[in-house]
């Protein structure tokens, strides 16, 4: 053992400079782990159902057409409704627009096409129009 202390001398500026290197070293460091760690939006991608937008089918009925549309969300069906109708399309098939109505408030509220319910005397009526919707559905799925 040496009877002799060793000393160290510092300066004030080096001293500085290094605390500032090391807080930017750590700064740096937390960026790079926020900008590469994994997107949680990926996930909630991958809940969604549909592409969001207005879909229509065209539906033709002894020469008479007219469109569904369907208004989807990502994750919701937001209304169906008939666009495009002809007034002979009125005329001739006047249960139409009360079942469009009638499925579209069933559909809204359920968000699905499985619990839609109908009375017997409507089933030609219901059954042409969920087919459509169905199909409607179909193109805006992912």
């Amino acid at each position: 053992m040496s009877a002799n202390p060793k000393f160290y001398v510092f300066h004030l500026k080096e001293l500085i400079y290094t605390a500032i290197f090391l807080i930017l070293g750590i700064l740096l460091i937390l960026l790079l782990i926020y900008m590469f760690k994994p997107d949680d939006k990926s996930s909630a991608d991958s809940k969604s159902t549909y592409n969001p937008g207005v879909y229509t089918t065209s539906l033709e009925l002894n020469g008479s057409s007219f469109e569904v549309e369907v208004v989807v969300d990502s994750e919701n069906i937001n209304s169906v409704s008939m666009k495009n109708t002809d007034d002979s399309v009125s005329a001739m098939y006047p249960l139409m627009s009360m079942s469009i109505e009638d499925i579209s408030k069933q559909i809204v509220d359920t968000q699905s096409l499985d619990s839609i319910t109908y009375s017997e005397s409507n089933k030609y009526t219901y059954s042409i129009l969920l087919d459509t919707i169905t199909k409607t559905l179909e193109k805006a799925a992912k």
